[in-house]
């Protein structure tokens, strides 16, 4: 294997190993993002762990986080739940981040 196939493999490797970082980091944020939308509902224990499996599975409709948004946005409409688009997508945002540093802390 010569300089150039070992530098392919060790890019192929290190996006492979970021793809992986980014889809757990996603699902975690889903997660956390359900478990909070669950406490506005007021659901508390096992209720609440379902409802974040829920946003969890609601990730795999489409490509992105518009399918997220969504069924966050219509569950609180359905439960009357005053949150603008703006703040959903805020807390989005900061689970992100949140969800990022504890993937990073348990490595």
């Amino acid at each position: 294997m010569n300089t150039f196939d070992k530098r392919e493999q060790g890019f192929e490797s290190k996006f492979a190993h970021d793809e992986e970082l980014r889809f757990k980091a996603t699902a975690r944020r889903n997660k956390l993002l359900g478990l909070w939308a669950a406490g506005l509902f007021g659901y508390e224990g096992e209720k609440a762990e379902e409802y974040a499996k829920e946003v969890v599975r609601a990730d795999f409709d489409e490509p992105g986080d518009e399918d997220v948004f969504r069924k966050i946005r219509g569950d609180f409409d359905k439960n009357n739940v005053e949150q603008s688009d703006h703040q959903i997508r805020r807390t989005m945002d900061e689970l992100m981040h949140q969800a990022i540093e504890q993937i990073q802390n348990e490595g």
